[in-house]
């Protein structure tokens, strides 16, 4: 029965066009919201293995904004960012970029998102 299956709802927003992609980033900014980015691509397994943690992330991260670029779909954000290889991750705060991850490592994205919670909210009460 479909009914006993729940899904979570993810909580990632997908970034579908450049537009989308400023639309997203200037509410993030003037909200003063933390993003993170997960810059991926369909055909790149380890970013698409990538996909659960990044959704664990966004469950547990809920004052965040967590975007998930495909570089194949939105070649002018992957360029603007200067996104080389994948998975690329990017911590944001205020517009500009804080930390970047390169590559498939789900301890060390955890590790730094949390490392970027923290400093995100010693940064507010400043």
């Amino acid at each position: 029965m479909a009914g006993n299956q729940q899904l979570k709802e993810s909580r990632v927003v997908k970034v579908d066009s450049e537009e989308s992609w400023d639309f997203f980033f200037s509410q993030a900014t003037n909200q003063g919201c933390p993003v993170v980015v997960h810059f991926t691509a369909a055909w790149c397994i380890p970013s698409v293995a990538m996909t659960a943690v990044f959704e664990d992330l966004a469950l547990n991260y809920q004052d965040m904004l967590f975007l998930v670029v495909d570089v194949d779909e939105v070649k002018e954000v992957a360029s603007k960012m200067e996104i080389k290889a994948m998975p690329t991750f990017l911590l944001m705060r205020e517009g500009a970029q804080v930390d970047k991850l390169v590559g498939a490592n789900p301890d060390e994205i955890r590790k730094r998102t949390e490392a970027f919670i923290r400093s995100s909210h010693s940064h507010k009460m400043t």
